[in-house]
């Protein structure tokens, strides 16, 4: 056989092509028989069997960013003790360190922004200014000193970095305050003629002119200030909203607590039934929450058991008939135990189980009450966390801690001498201090 002669056709195609009276090849019936279980048409046994699609690869799932706003790390580049230091903020973070190491220096400054982005006056927030200079800090040729702090919150706008400078001698002011994201300043403030009481500011605009500028007071957090300043006209305009905002909010909602035990064993006036710093009015709280929310109770009773001695069927709180309120546990027995009978590790544990287990509307917060529930957290301070405790009382407040973290419920930064006890975690972080 030649190159040229041509090979037979195999298979349903051997027919020879029928022809229309034009003279055209008439239409072929389709070759490819219909998929039937059997009879004409179906596939022959000796065919080869048809190759399966291939099954896509199942898509790759993207973290998704948590849109709450949340502080995720602290900058005291001159702040007390602290220079150039930064300190990472998790879901649950415990500050590790000896004596004066400056833990509790690290609460004070996360504090103190908190108190600033809530809109509060300098004043208010530093006392004692010149006890926050760094001791070997030097005044400039105008004879001042100051400190510097900062934080980053993350959110739906990503990270935001807020860094704020302080004068704290000769006059307490703020000289100088930079907002930024992505690497773009969407907030800047310096101090142009120290004889005026503010501060020159320029934020981002992105209109006609690139930023806007004017006069901002030098005694509050400009930041603060912006969502009353700025129209929201133009796209720069709006991303300084939105960042400015997400700083706030996560600043907000902020708890310090350091329960004392000696306010708590004394009955205590009838109140707002809102938790205070030192935990005095515990008994009023628990006035309040144990018939506002059931399933909370419970889950706090369960958790003092482990942490008090003796049998705990509740935890509850009697008027005494003057205006006063004392709390009890029950021992299930008939019988009723004060809390002046119990020991200082129980008090500071019960009261620390309180507070893991409530939420911004039981303790004494600066809640954005504009931002709704499901976009806001709240941030407890704890100060010698591990105070008075025994290693099952700690342990069982940072399981709780861990636990509510988990649920979305709250974030604890506490202070520790020694955390060796609480590794193996994924949701803690702990930041070690040297003295």
């Amino acid at each position: 056989m030649t190159a040229n002669t041509p090979t037979a056709p195999v298979g349903p195609s051997a027919e020879r092509p029928r022809r229309s009276r034009s003279g055209t090849p008439a239409r072929q019936p389709e070759t490819v028989p219909r998929a039937r279980s059997g009879g004409r048409g179906a596939p022959s046994a000796d065919a080869p069997a048809a190759r399966p699609a291939p099954i896509p690869a199942p898509p790759v799932p993207t973290p998704r960013r948590d849109p709450r706003p949340r502080v995720t790390e602290l900058r005291l580049s001159a702040f007390a003790r602290h220079r150039g230091a930064k300190f990472p903020v998790g879901q649950v973070t415990l500050l590790a360190g000896p004596s004066g190491s400056g833990k509790s220096s690290v609460l004070a400054a996360y504090e103190a922004l908190a108190r600033l982005g809530g809109g509060a006056v300098l004043a208010d927030v530093f006392p004692d200014p010149g006890a926050l200079v760094p001791e070997r800090a030097r005044p400039d040729a105008q004879r001042r000193r100051g400190f510097r702090i900062g934080c980053t919150a993350d959110g739906a706008e990503g990270p935001v970095r807020l860094d704020v400078a302080v004068q704290a001698e000769p006059e307490l002011r703020i000289v100088g305050e930079r907002l930024t994201a992505g690497g773009l300043v969407l907030l800047e403030t310096a101090l142009r003629d120290p004889g005026r009481p503010a501060v020159q500011a320029a934020w981002h605009t992105a209109g006609t002119a690139p930023v806007t500028r004017a006069p901002l007071p030098d005694d509050r957090l400009g930041t603060a200030l912006l969502p009353l300043r700025v129209a929201g006209k133009t796209d720069g305009q709006r991303q300084v909203l939105a960042a400015a905002e997400q700083m706030v909010v996560a600043l907000r909602s902020v708890f310090p607590c350091d329960p004392r035990p000696e306010g708590m064993r004394a009955p205590v006036l009838t109140g707002s039934g809102r938790l205070l710093r030192g935990c005095d009015n515990l008994a009023d709280v628990l006035w309040r929450t144990r018939f506002e929310c059931g399933r909370r109770h419970g889950l706090f009773v369960e958790s003092v058991r482990t942490g008090c001695a003796g049998p705990v069927v509740d935890v509850l709180a009697e008027p005494l008939g003057d205006g006063t309120v004392r709390a009890l546990l029950d021992r299930g027995d008939g019988h009723r135990t004060e809390l002046e009978r119990l020991g200082d590790g129980e008090l500071r544990y019960l009261a620390l189980a309180l507070v893991l287990f409530t939420g911004p509307g039981v303790l004494a917060v600066d809640a954005p009450g504009e931002v709704p529930d499901a976009m806001r957290g709240l941030t407890v301070l704890a100060d010698g966390f591990d105070r008075c405790l025994d290693p099952s009382q700690r342990a069982e407040l940072l399981r709780t801690a861990v636990l509510m973290g988990e649920r979305g419920h709250i974030r604890l930064v506490g202070a520790v001498s020694d955390a060796s006890w609480a590794g193996g975690a994924e949701a803690i972080t702990v930041v070690h201090l040297d003295a």
